[in-house]
């Protein structure tokens, strides 16, 4: 795992589409095997189609001009809780999806004990969703995250969870101690709050920076 500066940034005074909790529907359960899996049902995503998040998913590293000044762009994604992206590992043609890898720091709500450090394998990411697997600290695989995407008229309806523990009998015994080390209740109202914030925050940069970067396609 590449070595990366950890530690809060500072805030981006920018202004931002920070959507609230009740704008979409979540929840926490307890799967057959002993895992727990938060989800949301977001609110849809105005203005952003299928086709832009697979891009954006491919194109996280960088800069970008936001508000007449340039930021890096995962920290305009988040401009609270972000601090790092970038891909661990890409294809052998450079390119970015099922087989690459992503590295991502963040602290969920800027809290020090929620931080997320993470080297997380693509399994899938086309049109129709998004699924990586992060391992803590690139080694210990403690996670899976699974991405919907439906376009509607308006834009997108995304779903997303987080099933956190792994598979296996053990972990319905386990589960406790592993709540309470590593990913209680709160930490998981956390990773729903900041999810929310961030997909909300699509609609105010997403869009533009899609046909930028884009203008030559047809």
């Amino acid at each position: 795992m590449k070595t990366v500066k950890l530690g809060l940034l500072p805030k981006l005074e920018i202004q931002w589409n920070r959507k609230s909790v009740d704008s979409a529907k979540s929840g926490r359960e307890i799967l057959a095997d002993g895992r727990v899996k938060y989800w949301i049902r977001h609110d849809t995503i105005k203005a952003v189609y299928p086709k832009m998040l697979v891009w954006w998913f491919q194109h996280l590293e960088g800069d970008i001009e936001y508000e007449g000044k340039n930021y890096n762009r995962y920290h305009v994604w988040h401009p609270e809780d972000h601090v790092h992206v970038s891909y661990e590992k890409r294809n052998s043609n450079g390119s970015v999806g099922p087989g690459s890898e992503l590295r991502i720091v963040e602290y969920l709500g800027r809290k020090k004990n929620y931080l997320v450090n993470v080297v997380s394998p693509i399994e899938k990411l086309d049109e129709e969703g998004f699924i990586h697997n992060p391992k803590l600290y690139g080694f210990l695989p403690i996670a899976r995250m699974e991405y919907s995407f439906k376009e509607s008229p308006e834009g997108t309806l995304y779903e997303n969870c987080l099933i956190v523990g792994w598979k296996g009998f053990s972990f319905k015994w386990l589960r406790p101690i592993f709540e309470f080390l590593f990913f209680d209740k709160n930490h998981g109202f956390f990773w729903i709050k900041h999810n929310i914030e961030e997909v909300g925050q699509f609609e105010s940069f997403l869009p533009d920076l899609y046909r930028k970067e884009n203008e030559n396609l047809r």
